[in-house]
Formats: structure tokens, C-alpha cells, sequence
């Protein structure tokens, strides 16, 4: 089975340096390593210039911006059986590859292998863990904790972006959803394009062992991580409604929009969360309740008119 590693990236010229070096460790060679960018990205193609004479890369160059337009631009250009999907601010670690594609050759019903992404940050690295990985609730409550899962490998329903690789027939005629918002990042894509290839029978696998390292760089748009900005929960609220209204059958999808408006999450309150929080003293939860219920209306709305 060939592997083909596709790769967005966009002015993060030292990242991506770090993770084609971590790629050209690899105890199983990728057959391609696609590099999607964009033309004017000058320091970008300074890297790739270097990097051809060395590994087998196929830049391909995307006009538009966004996360998702680079992915189904690289997508277009991935023949091979197998696609394993980083970040250009990931490391695979040396089995990566060999340990992905040992899943899809022991069962041929795997549509989808992902693991844990190490996070470095703040001088250190993340070392936390949790049983809970990668599952989303008959109610509508997403728990990814891809970062911290332990234990053996297991199946899930969804994958993230950073470390997941999917079978190419699993994935025919499935794209990353160009209707999701954002300038950037576009959050959630990876939530859609995994609960599509389950809705297809696919199995998703999570393993720990197919691990990389993750070093969360500058975003070049609204969400800047670590601070609250409108904008970006707006956006990350209609993509999550979005897909799981896609995802759904029609007696799920009003439990999850009567959940997701009367209770939430922290991240994305409902009524109770948001009161919640404001008796714990957060002064931006009645802020935070407009911008979430802004973004799921207009996720119903997109829906209806499909």
C-alpha cells in the first residue's frame, strides 16, 4: 500500500522545516509528500526549493486562502492508497507512518487511523491523559482530548486534523466542506470530514502510538488560540452545528439543537452554562451566549437551504 503525507501550509516557513525533517526520519518512507501553498508564500517556497532535492514532494499551489481549500486542493493530487493528513506545526514521530499503515493492512473495514499529537507549549509538554477519545454524544457533546488519549487503540468517531490518515476509497467522493466559516483554520473541518466517512460505515481507529508532536503556531485569522474573539466562537459554533446537523438522523438533530441551546459547554454556552459562568464571575458568558446561538442559527439556516 503507498502512502501519500499531505501537508497546508501557509507563512510558517520554520515549522514546516521541522516537520519535513521529522518526515525524512520516518522508519517508513512516504511515496509522495504533498505541500500545499500559496503562490505569494516566497518563504514557503524557499523551504520546498531545499526539501525536493531530498525527499519526493509535490508542491501544489492554492489561490484561494482557508484551510479547507488547500486540503481539497491537495486532496486532488493524492493517488495514493493511503493519505495521512499533518499540520505543518506537527512532528510525526519516527513510526508514524509504519504504525498507520499497519492498521489498514490488518482490517480492511478501517476508513480512518489517528492518534495522540504531543502539544509543546509554554515550555513544556502537555503530559495529561484521558479514556475518552474522539467521540461524539447521542445528545451532540464533541469530546476530542486527541492530545491526552491513552491507552490501547480503540474505535472512535471523529479524528483531528493534525493526525489523522484515511483509506483513498473510503474517502471517494468526500471533501472537506467548503461551507464552514472562516478565514483561516476554518475549526471543525476535521469534525465534518470524519463524521462523513463514518456515515459511509467506515471504522475511525484512535491509537496513541501513532503520535506526533504538535507545536501550535501563529494563526493568520480570527482565532488566535488563546483569547477570546467573537469572530472566531461565532464561526467554530456554526461549523460544529453544521456538521452535526449533516451527520444526524432527524430525531437526534432537534435533541441536539434543544441541548446545545438550553445547556452547552463552557467553550460554547447555552443558558445554563452561560449563567453558570456568570455566577463564577465570567464577564464575557452573556457575550460568549449571543455569539454561540448567532453561530448555530446561522448553521440552521445554511442546513435548510441545502
Amino acid at each position: 500500500m503507498k502512502i501519500s503525507v499531505l501537508i497546508p501550509t501557509y507563512q510558517r516557513p520554520q515549522d514546516l522545516e521541522r516537520c519535513l525533517e521529522a518526515l525524512s526520519k520516518q522508519t517508513l518512507a512516504a511515496d509522495t509528500i504533498i505541500v500545499v501553498a500559496r503562490a505569494s508564500d516566497t518563504a514557503t517556497w524557499s523551504v520546498l526549493d531545499n526539501w525536493q532535492k531530498k525527499m519526493p514532494i509535490n508542491p501544489v499551489i492554492v489561490d484561494e486562502p482557508g484551510q479547507v481549500k488547500a486540503l481539497n486542493a491537495g486532496l486532488k493530487h493524492a493517488n495514493s492508497d493511503i493519505i495521512a493528513i499533518t499540520d505543518d506545526d506537527a512532528a510525526p514521530r519516527p513510526e508514524w507512518l509504519s504504525r498507520i499503515k499497519k492498521h489498514f493492512m490488518e482490517n480492511p473495514k478501517v476508513g480512518g487511523v489517528g492518534g495522540r499529537d504531543w502539544v509543546h507549549q509554554y515550555g513544556r509538554i502537555e503530559d495529561d491523559s484521558r479514556n475518552i477519545v474522539g467521540k461524539v454524544s447521542w445528545y451532540g457533546r464533541v469530546v476530542g482530548n486527541h492530545h491526552l488519549g491513552v491507552g490501547e487503540a480503540r474505535k472512535v468517531d471523529i479524528l483531528k486534523g493534525a493526525n489523522m490518515s484515511y483509506r483513498r476509497s473510503a474517502i471517494e467522493g468526500i471533501h472537506f466542506n467548503e461551507q464552514l466559516k472562516g478565514t483561516g483554520a476554518q475549526v471543525h473541518n476535521d469534525l465534518c470530514f470524519s463524521l462523513e466517512v463514518r456515515h459511509k460505515g467506515w471504522d475511525l481507529i484512535y491509537d496513541p502510538k501513532v503520535a506526533i508532536d504538535h507545536y501550535p503556531a501563529e494563526r493568520f485569522d480570527e482565532d488566535k488560540r488563546d483569547e477570546l474573539n467573537i469572530t472566531a466562537l461565532t464561526n467554530a459554533a456554526h461549523n460544529e452545528t453544521l456538521a452535526l446537523l449533516r451527520y444526524y438522523p432527524p430525531i437526534q438533530r432537534s435533541i441536539y439543537l434543544l441541548w446545545a441551546f438550553t445547556i452547552g459547554t463552557r467553550v460554547t454556552p447555552g443558558i445554563l452554562q452561560a449563567v453558570r459562568l456568570s455566577l463564577q464571575g465570567g464577564k464575557n458568558a452573556k457575550t460568549m451566549f449571543k455569539a454561540v446561538q448567532n453561530g448555530r442559527r446561522s448553521a440552521r439556516k445554511r442546513w435548510r437551504k441545502k
